[in-house]
């Protein structure tokens, strides 16, 4: 088993999510569309693609179209094209109408190539029909097919955010909705997933049933005995010698079993155990390397991903609203109902609707796992990003029950 730090992983490297892996293919083998959802670094991609090897050896066709960089609904059909693309009786089916685009010799092409010149041949008046036509030749396969389409809501909240954004938002998704449902005797079953919360976007924009043909599967954290049996794991894989504590001292360093976490924190000691002379690693070595590497600067270089992709998850007022919960969540040890009513004061005269964007607000946070709530306030479940957020934010957050600001 080989450490991982950041790339997906699959086959031998993958580790545990037996269950989940057993349940998600169950529904999808019963011909269930998908929506898995989860926190940040939770392995959702390594397990879209476990999944989608393990019904390749029942003879199902897999495709994986990551949209992360499209910027428009005929990117996102591009991108489809390419994951097709290796199957070549569905390229040449679905290149029927478009060979003045192709030429004659699709199978020569590269999967990029093929992507660039669909590309090319789609416009605002022909995405949809093309796009239909795909999933159409996708339902029509002989055999089932699994289409995992990763990071759908980073597309969707790029749309929208241009110029008659949330429309074009809802057009996607309903045309994606009816697409599928028009297919629904077909072969083809869809996975969507993502870093961000598809949920929480559709809900603000005021159009959830546009998802309800998904079913939702929420992937959780590790249990505190498989994070543990994953560090001894890949300490033999490296033969790296620990005492017997130090699996246990780690998880409750980093206080819930992300499977990145526990990637990162294995690495870190890999390396101070190299440059300490491979000597064996100790409690101690599990208190060093955690202050001094993943919440220092390498580490917190690592942890800025969750502010990146919480900034690509909520508008700007409600980012500015996130970052002051967050900063009072770690600072303070929890943001309670007296900071939110401080909160709500503060930021009256700077947005609309502050009250409103504070709940909407608090809901993402959740559901992406940065905080979990319990009798009225919202801590964070992970001590390594509250760690991390307290150690950038300490020394210059008010607490915001010491601002005195009027109506506070």
């Amino acid at each position: 088993m080989k450490s991982s730090t950041g790339r997906w992983v699959t086959g031998s490297d993958f580790f545990d999510r037996q269950t989940e892996l057993q349940l998600l293919q169950q529904r999808i083998e019963d011909g269930n569309h998908i929506s898995l959802t989860g926190q940040r670094r939770m392995g959702k991609t390594s397990v879209a693609r476990e999944l989608g090897r393990r019904p390749e050896e029942k003879g199902w066709v897999f495709l994986f179209a990551d949209v992360e960089g499209a910027s428009s609904a005929e990117d996102v059909i591009a991108e489809f094209a390419k994951a097709v693309q290796r199957v070549q009786p569905l390229a040449k089916r679905f290149a029927t109408g478009l060979g003045r685009w192709l030429g004659d010799n699709i199978d020569e092409l590269s999967a990029l190539d093929f992507k660039v010149k669909i590309r090319a041949a789609l416009d605002p008046a022909s995405w949809r029909r093309h796009g239909e036509k795909l999933l159409a030749d996708c339902a029509a396969y002989d055999a089932p097919v699994l289409l995992v389409v990763d990071e759908l809501p980073i597309f969707l909240k790029r749309i929208q955010q241009g110029d008659n954004g949330a429309a074009r938002v809802d057009a996607f998704l309903s045309w994606f909705r009816q697409a599928l449902q028009e297919r629904a005797d077909g072969s083809l079953v869809v996975m969507v997933s993502g870093s961000i919360g598809l949920r929480p976007l559709v809900e603000r924009l005021g159009i959830p049933d546009r998802i309800n043909h998904l079913d939702p599967f929420r992937l959780g954290p590790w249990s505190k005995d498989d994070s543990e049996a994953c560090l001894r794991c890949l300490a033999d894989s490296y033969a790296v010698e620990m005492d017997a504590a130090v699996p246990g001292v780690v998880y409750d360093k980093l206080g819930i079993g992300i499977p990145h976490h526990v990637q990162s924190f294995f690495a870190r000691l890999r390396d101070h155990a190299i440059k300490t002379g491979g000597t064996r690693l100790s409690v101690v070595d599990v208190e060093h390397v955690y202050r001094n590497e993943l919440l220092g600067p390498s580490g917190q270089n690592d942890l800025v991903h969750y502010e990146t992709r919480l900034k690509d998850g909520l508008e700007q007022a409600n980012y500015s609203l996130a970052m002051e919960i967050l900063a009072e969540a770690a600072v303070v040890g929890a943001f309670s109902a007296e900071a939110r009513r401080c909160l709500a004061s503060d930021y009256a005269d700077l947005v609309d609707e502050v009250r409103a964007r504070i709940v909407n607000t608090l809901d993402v946070l959740m559901h992406d796992g940065y905080l979990e709530e319990s009798d009225g306030e919202y801590r964070f479940p992970s001590r390594l990003l509250r760690d991390w957020w307290a150690a950038r934010f300490r020394d210059h957050h008010v607490p915001l029950g010491d601002r005195r600001r009027a109506g506070c």
